[in-house]
C-alpha cells in the first residue's frame, strides 16, 4: 500500500515515463499501422471464412469447419505454437419454420419474414394456428390475467430503444426479453410467442438471438419478426382479431465435442505472463457471421501476424483466442478460464473484438480505476488512429470467466450505429464488411497488445 506521497510520486514517474516513451511508442505504432494498412491479411482472412465456410452454430459440420480453418491460419500467421483445447458445445437445430398471418378484413395467410430464436423449441413440424394477443411491454404481460393469454401466441411489441447513442446500451435493455417473454407467457399458458426483432433497423429483416427457458415452464415456440411486419401488426390490431399460424422443426440435439483454437507467441522477458486476444468462431446459422464474429477472429489472428512481420519480440507472452460457443452456450469461455485456472496460468490482460467491424472509436476498460488510468495515459498515442474513447466499461463475453477470476479486461470499441442492423440477421455477411475499418480495428488492438506486453498494467494504487 502506498503512502499518498507515495501515490505522487507514482503519479510523477508516469508522467515522465510517458513523455520519454512517447517518440518510440509512436514509431512502433506507425509500423504497426502501416503494416496492417497496407499488407494486411484480416480482411482476406474473412473473406476465406465467410465465402468458403459460411456461417458456424456450434455442433455443426460448418463449426468444425471453422476450427480447421483457424488452426491453419494461425500457424500461416506465424504463431509459435497452435492447440485446439476441447469444448463440449450445445447443437441446436433449425430446420424448417414458416410464421403466416391472417390481417382483420382477409381470408388468407400472408408468410411474413421470421426467424426462431435460437435454442427455442419448435411445433414438432406441425402447423399451429392461434388468435395474436399483442402486449407492449413487460408489466402488461405480467399483469395481464391467464385466461387472456391461455392458447394464444403472444406478439410482444418492444422497441428498441433509438434514443441512445451508442446502441449497445439499447440492446442490452431489449435482449433480455427473448428469454423472458416466453417464459412469463409460457407460465400463463401462451402457445407461443413472437417479439419484435432487437434490431435498429428500418427493415424487415428478422433478428435470432439466444434464449432460454425457465425449469418452472413448459418450452414454448419462441420466433422474430422485422420491424416493418412489427409495425404492420400493429396497425392491425386495432381493426380486428389477428390469426397467426407457426411451424417448426427446432430443437435441442445431443452435445458435439468441439475446440477452442489457441496460438501463441512466447514472451521473451516474462513469458509466464499471459495477454490474450480473442473473437469467437461460431456464428448463428443465419448469413456468414462476418461482423459476429468472424471479424472479431480474424483480427485477433492479424495481431499475431504483425507481430511477426514486424519482428517484434514481445516481452509477454501473447495468444489469440477463437472461442467456440458464443452465442448459445458460452462454453468456450468457460473452458478456458477452467483450463487457465487449473493450470495456474497468470493472465495479466484480455482483450475481446466481438461489437462488430466498424471503425473504431475507443477501447472499453472493466479493470480497476488505477489500471484504467494507466492505459489512459498513452490515449495520446491512439488519437491519430480515430480511437479517443476509453471511458466504456466492457470485455467481452468469452473473455468474462477470467474477469470473474481477476484478470483485467478490455473490449474494442467500433462505431455501433449499424452493427444492430445486420446482428443475428442473413445480412450478416462478408460484403457488410469495410475492409478499412476492419483493418483499423485490427491496427488499434494491435497497438494495445504492444503496449501492455512492453508495460503491462501497471501497480494497483491503494489509499
Amino acid at each position: 500500500m502506498l503512502s499518498r506521497t507515495g501515490q505522487l510520486l507514482l503519479a510523477v514517474l508516469l508522467s515522465c515515463f510517458s513523455h520519454i516513451s512517447k517518440a518510440d511508442d509512436s514509431t512502433m505504432f506507425r509500423k504497426i499501422s502501416d503494416e496492417i494498412m497496407l499488407r494486411g491479411k484480416c480482411y482476406e482472412n474473412l473473406r476465406s471464412l465467410c465465402k468458403n465456410i459460411g456461417h458456424r452454430l456450434s455442433g455443426t459440420p460448418e463449426a468444425e469447419k471453422a476450427v480447421l480453418w483457424a488452426q491453419i491460419t494461425l500457424k500461416e500467421a506465424g504463431a509459435d505454437t497452435v492447440w485446439l483445447q476441447p469444448v463440449e458445445v450445445p447443437y441446436w437445430y433449425r430446420g424448417k419454420e414458416l410464421l403466416s398471418v391472417q390481417f382483420p378484413g382477409s381470408q388468407e395467410f400472408v408468410q411474413v419474414p421470421a426467424l426462431s430464436l435460437g435454442n427455442s423449441e419448435g411445433t414438432k413440424g406441425q402447423l399451429w394456428e392461434a388468435e395474436l394477443f399483442i402486449c407492449h411491454d413487460l408489466k402488461t404481460l405480467q399483469e395481464t390475467p391467464a385466461d387472456q393469454i391461455k392458447g394464444k401466441i403472444v406478439f410482444f411489441n418492444f422497441r428498441f430503444p433509438q434514443e441512445h447513442v451508442n446502441t449497445f446500451h439499447g440492446y442490452g435493455q431489449t435482449a433480455r426479453y427473448r428469454s423472458i417473454v416466453p417464459n412469463t407467457a409460457s407460465a400463463k399458458g401462451a402457445l407461443a410467442v413472437i417479439i419484435r426483432s432487437v434490431s435498429t433497423g428500418e427493415d424487415d429483416v428478422p433478428h435470432t438471438g439466444v434464449m432460454s427457458y425457465a425449469d418452472s415452464v413448459k418450452p414454448i415456440p419462441a420466433m422474430a419478426i422485422g420491424n416493418f411486419t412489427a409495425n404492420k401488426l400493429e396497425k392491425s390490431i386495432h381493426k380486428g382479431k389477428i390469426r397467426v399460424r407457426m411451424q417448426s422443426e427446432c430443437t435441442m440435439k445431443e452435445p458435439v465435442l468441439s475446440y477452442n483454437v489457441i496460438g501463441e507467441i512466447k514472451g521473451s522477458v516474462f513469458p509466464e505472463e499471459i495477454i490474450i486476444a480473442g473473437g469467437h468462431l461460431d456464428s448463428w446459422d443465419v448469413g456468414e457471421g462476418a461482423h459476429d464474429d468472424g471479424s472479431g477472429c480474424v483480427q485477433s489472428i492479424e495481431i499475431i501476424r504483425t507481430f511477426k512481420q514486424l519482428g517484434i519480440k514481445p516481452k509477454r507472452t501473447i495468444r489469440a483466442v477463437m472461442f467456440m460457443n458464443e452465442e448459445n452456450g458460452l462454453k468456450g469461455g468457460i473452458a478456458y478460464a477452467d483450463s487457465a485456472k487449473a493450470a495456474q496460468e497468470k493472465h495479466i490482460f484480455a482483450l475481446e473484438s466481438d461489437a462488430g467491424a466498424g471503425a473504431p472509436r475507443g477501447i472499453g476498460l472493466k479493470m480497476s480505476e488505477a489500471r484504467r488510468n494507466f492505459v489512459r495515459q498513452f490515449r495520446h498515442l491512439f488519437l491519430p488512429y480515430g480511437v479517443y474513447d476509453f471511458e466504456q466499461q466492457y470485455g467481452g463475453a468469452d473473455i468474462s470467466p477470467l474477469e470473474k477470476q481477476g484478470v483485467p479486461v478490455a473490449g474494442l470499441y467500433p462505431d455501433p450505429q449499424r452493427y444492430f442492423d445486420l446482428h443475428h440477421t442473413s445480412a450478416d455477411v462478408f460484403e457488410a464488411v469495410n475492409h478499412r475499418e476492419l483493418k483499423l480495428g485490427a491496427v488499434a488492438m494491435t497497438q494495445l497488445i504492444y503496449l501492455v506486453s512492453e508495460y503491462g498494467l501497471g501497480e494497483e494504487v491503494t489509499d
